[in-house]
């Protein structure tokens, strides 16, 4: 029922992404179609050529989607976020079976029926056209049916680079620890998988029975494809060359920043983007530097540890100032500070904290022997991170700590999974779950202020960027941002309706009293 409601609520959005993803599957699996069947054909016919390009094809398959993806970003003309990149992706995954049941099928066509068409005085190409692919169509169909069926699957990733598709419901869901908004998403892509699988089924058994040219069926694809360039165009249309891309990463608080950002933009007037729950803090940096996002919520300690690879001072004024030298080395503008310091925090269960008497990071030391640790993907890569904590506080676990994605990080804990973690100083989820932060007496972390750091170039162009921001400046407590995320981690509640009521309360309250804050 919750999640009828759910698709109810969002039957606008949930469109728009299934036309997305829709048009993802399509586009990629018409592209492999067009390299596929004639690089089939080659190796058909020339033995020699054919385990070359099977082996470069096998190679391609073998790398993981989302490495596949992350290698992709960075390249010239072809990589960045947005649909090019997913669909480059998702087309080197459909080429395997199409390339496979190409060759196959031509490879299986009675050598009598092909010397019957040699006595008539058929051409080569005559006999390719007429007489081979005609044939060969149904195997054809079968590798298009199984490229279908893979690419809805995999598509599910292009929402982790901002390229839309059901899986920004999948990756919503799974930031929030929310099964609804995870099914939402995932029950949509699997009905759209069983569609695409009977729809081709029934091609590929008409065609079986039918004498239908290969002629007739390559021009009905292009005409296919055209169409769905189209719809494509249509489903990612920018809302114009004035638009403001806004950004975020992959956890709750930074969807909700990023909602923030958004909403007071659009409160200017601005057309906005949206490009929310993104990979991590590489890839929004390496977008922003790109120009593919205008603006995005970073932190202090992040961007001079992670980014830029300094020492962060302790002092926040002195890191605050640090990051926006650093970012404008690189036209990138820091604009003021939201509010709040969000700075990592070491989390252990309540009742082994009370039960052990644990209220430092240096009380772990008795611990860590017997313990097991788990730490989201980027704190054990960064300077910031696991690494430079162990060193500091003398921690030596039994066992490497366990790799984990930060939306379920939180609940390990609290299952019994791990023992220590890594979370953020503003989760709603450390009171819901009775888990219990540690001092950090030597002072490892540095201050992790919130800041939007936008490119300065975008505020030249749109001055209303500076003004929407402003608004936001020294505007949202840790209290305030606890408040938040308590209403999407833990009420489930949607995160544009929890920022719309924050920035209309917060407004009221400016109004009648001049105070800088609001709450739910």
């Amino acid at each position: 029922m919750g999640l009828l409601t759910f698709w109810i609520a969002h039957r606008s959005e949930l469109a728009t992404l299934l036309l997305q993803h829709t048009a993802l599957v399509l586009i990629s699996t018409g592209a492999a179609i067009l390299i596929g069947v004639p690089a089939g054909v080659l190796a058909a016919r020339r033995p020699r050529p054919a385990r070359l390009i099977l082996g470069v094809v096998n190679v391609a398959q073998t790398i993981p989607s989302l490495a596949l993806l992350g290698f992709l970003l960075p390249v010239p003309l072809v990589g960045g976020l947005g649909p090019r990149t997913a669909l480059l992706t998702l087309s080197i995954y459909a080429l395997l079976p199409i390339l496979r049941s190409t060759t196959t099928g031509l490879r299986q066509v009675d050598r009598a029926v092909i010397e019957a068409g040699v006595a008539m005085g058929m051409t080569d190409r005559q006999l390719l056209w007429l007489v081979e692919l005609p044939l060969a169509l149904p195997s054809i169909v079968a590798g298009i049916r199984v490229a279908t069926v893979i690419g809805v699957a995999t598509a599910t990733i292009a929402a982790a680079i901002g390229a839309g598709g059901l899986g920004e419901y999948i990756f919503r869901g799974l930031s929030m620890a929310d099964t609804t908004t995870i099914l939402a998403g995932a029950i949509p892509a699997a009905a759209l998988a069983l569609a695409a699988d009977a729809v081709l089924g029934w091609i590929g058994r008409r065609l079986a029975h039918a004498r239908l040219t290969s002629a007739i069926a390559l021009k009905a694809t292009g005409v296919a494809v055209a169409l769905l360039a189209a719809a494509s165009g249509a489903a990612y249309a920018r809302a114009g060359s004035d638009a403001v891309v806004v950004g975020s990463k992959n956890f709750t608080e930074q969807v909700i920043l990023g909602e923030l950002v958004a909403q007071s933009l659009e409160a200017e007037g601005v057309r906005v983007v949206r490009r929310l729950n993104l990979g991590g803090t590489f890839i929004c940096d390496r977008a922003l530097r790109n120009g593919e996002l205008d603006v995005y919520v970073e932190y202090t300690g992040t961007a001079l540890t992670a980014v830029f690879h300094e020492d962060a001072p302790h002092d926040p004024r002195a890191a605050l100032d640090r990051t926006r030298e650093l970012y404008a080395r690189y036209g990138i503008t820091v604009s003021t500070p939201l509010g709040f310091n969000n700075t990592f925090t070491i989390l252990v269960r309540g009742g082994d904290a009370r039960r052990l008497g644990l209220r430092t990071i240096d009380d772990l030391r008795a611990v860590t022997a017997q313990w097991t640790a788990g730490f989201g993907y980027e704190f054990l890569q960064r300077e910031d991170g696991y690494p430079g904590l162990a060193k500091t506080y003398g921690l030596r676990f039994a066992a490497p700590p366990r790799a984990m994605d930060l939306s379920l990080i939180y609940r390990a804990l609290a299952d019994g999974q791990v023992d220590v973690i890594a979370g953020d100083a503003t989760s709603a989820l450390i009171a819901a779950l009775d888990l219990a932060p540690l001092a950090d007496t030597r002072q490892y972390f540095p201050p992790y202020a919130a800041v939007p750091v936008v490119r300065t170039a975008s505020l030249l162009r749109q001055p209303a960027i500076a003004r929407a921001l402003e608004t936001l400046g020294n505007r949202v407590s840790e209290e305030d941002m606890r408040r938040l995320n308590a209403a999407v981690d833990i009420d489930r509640r949607d995160v544009r309706e929890v920022v719309r009521q924050f920035l209309g309360r917060r407004q009221a309250r400016t109004s009648e009293t001049g105070a800088p804050t609001a709450s739910l």
